[in-house]
């Protein structure tokens, strides 16, 4: 098992469409997020009094040799383009992310498991 930790800005007039969207999650997209191994999956905001930042956190359930495959297999999940379509104009890509990513990958410094 993997942790990471992710970071993105997201609109402030976007917070409250974000929010809404996930508390029902399309079970299609739910889906295919276990189906790549991904478990406890949260997001938190934090309120920069300008936009605001996203936090995602999750587990990463599988074979490290399986991690890229599985990630594309999600990438081309059934409506996940739709989603991603619905989510991505509400974020704001932050500087410093590897080419290719969406989210800011960040390093795991401590675990106190």
């Amino acid at each position: 098992m993997k942790r990471f930790g992710q970071v993105i800005g997201i609109r402030k007039e976007c917070l409250d469409e974000y929010r809404r969207i996930h508390v029902k999650l399309w079970p299609e997209i739910e889906a295919a997020i276990r189906e790549a191994g991904i478990r406890n999956y949260s997001i938190f905001h934090f309120d920069t009094h300008q936009d605001g930042l996203l936090f995602a956190s999750f587990e990463y359930h599988g074979p490290d040799t399986e991690f890229d495959a599985r990630m594309a297999r999600l990438a081309a999940a059934p409506r996940m383009r739709e989603w991603w379509n619905l989510t991505e104009p509400m974020q704001i890509p932050l500087p410093g992310r590897n080419q290719g990513q969406w989210w800011l990958d960040l390093e795991e410094v401590f675990h106190l498991g």
